[in-house]
């Protein structure tokens, strides 16, 4: 069935995260508490402000790809192209190759390969460069290779809707389902920001916590005593494709996808609008495309970067759209354990959301250990914690007010 009713299934799921490879791995990782922040290894920070950062690591992209396609490809190509082998791996799709779809979304694309190049010919004087360097800084390069790698024919677009971008390519892959353009969607986020420039860039504008001597305890989000977002990097994709055709292949479901909105701000670059306007409507249009109301959600994932003002502007959206029930539903952000993936996160927040769903275990909110007055929800505050999950909204507000809600349920055969 195809049209704007056509239930979406999730039947695959891969990430990469500072947590760990795999979505064992990194689910199991939020589940214990760990932290994936630390001292930066990546690129000597020894004189920038800012000496932290959510890498993942150890990381050799020939473990997990041919060495020569590993020396083509930008860190953030390698991390969409594992995420994406998981997930097709798990998902089996048998859909034709000119009817698969694969979407991503970057916020920097080849960021790290380009300052490295552009390091390079400062200290040798010399631009004579990698015949590869254009192609691995290009964003839409790495769902290229991910068509190339399958033979998928199909759409393929790249978003950069900055920190929202995973989750809207999530969203248009299923635009695509529903409008009869595809039969399956590899919809990816992909991110590695991680390099002095950005480094510098981002703590000049003040979004950066300084917390250089105790990394683990940086990223606090909803805490008083937080003081900016910690940078990461990594991967997540899921496979879309209708329920109809998961059913009729008989392929493991692991969760629908019931609605997703995106709203703008049309307010500031990089603040969110004082009473999360955007956000509010955001969150509503996704419940109502979903046919959903506040009351149907059992848990929030939050877009909680650990930045003062935006932590209580969200929460301010929160307590708007879910009212009095508000202190009642669970509300948390892995970026405590994970930083700030950019346009990665929409993808593995979303990831997090479809394993807490199918185990019911809601993911805690590291470092919470002073409430602030102007964020008096239920965080889940440091540990793990069981809970029936039947539905879950992801949250993504991104630079310039760009903001994307997701919402997915449990799949109970029916």
């Amino acid at each position: 069935m195809t049209g704007n009713q056509a239930r979406i299934a999730v039947t695959g799921m891969g990430a990469v995260t500072p947590l760990g490879i795999g979505v064992g791995a990194y689910w199991k990782g939020l589940k214990e508490g760990r932290s994936g922040i630390g001292a930066i290894e990546r690129f000597d920070a020894e004189k920038l402000p800012v000496r932290i950062a959510a890498e993942v690591k150890p990381f050799d992209p020939a473990d997990y790809m041919p060495r020569k396609l590993a020396q083509q490809t930008d860190i953030f190509m390698q991390f969409a192209l594992i995420a994406a082998e998981e997930a097709l791996a798990q998902s089996r799709i048998q859909a034709r190759p000119e009817r698969v779809a694969v979407v991503l979304g970057t916020a920097l694309a080849g960021i790290f390969t380009a300052t490295q190049a552009q390091e390079a010919a400062t200290r040798s004087g010399s631009y004579r460069v990698s015949p590869h360097l254009v192609t691995k800084m290009l964003g839409n390069i790495a769902a290229a290779h991910i068509g190339i790698t399958h033979d998928f024919r199909g759409p393929g677009y790249t978003l950069n809707t900055a920190c929202s971008s995973g989750a809207d390519a999530i969203g248009l892959g299923a635009m695509l389902l529903r409008s009869g353009q595809a039969d399956a969607v590899v919809a990816v986020g992909a991110e590695s920001i991680l390099c002095a420039l950005m480094d510098a860039g981002l703590a000049a504008s003040r979004a950066l916590s300084t917390r250089n001597a105790d990394p683990a305890r940086a990223s606090r989000p909803f805490d008083l005593n937080r003081d900016g977002f910690v940078m990461g990097e990594g991967g997540g994709a899921v496979v879309l494709e209708t329920l109809a055709s998961a059913e009729r292949r008989g392929a493991a479901v692991f969760a629908e996808l019931l609605g997703y909105a995106n709203t703008t701000d049309a307010y500031h670059v990089t603040s969110s609008e004082p009473n999360g306007r955007g956000e509010i409507d955001c969150m509503r249009l996704a419940l109502e495309r979903a046919g959903l109301t506040p009351a149907d959600i059992d848990y929030v994932s939050a877009h909680g970067t650990s930045t003062p003002l935006g932590d209580r502007i969200e929460t301010k959206a929160l307590k708007t759209v879910f009212g009095e029930r508000a202190g009642g539903v669970p509300v948390s952000s892995i970026k405590g354990a994970t930083g700030h993936l950019m346009g990665a996160g929409g993808v593995t927040e979303l990831i997090a959301c479809i394993q807490a769903i199918r185990e019911g275990v809601l993911p805690p909110t590291l470092n919470y250990e002073t409430p602030d007055p102007e964020c008096d929800l239920d965080y889940v505050p440091n540990a793990a914690r069981q809970a029936t999950v039947r539905r879950a909204m992801s949250n993504s507000f991104g630079f310039g007010g760009q903001n994307a809600s997701l919402i997915v349920g449990a799949y109970d055969g029916r």
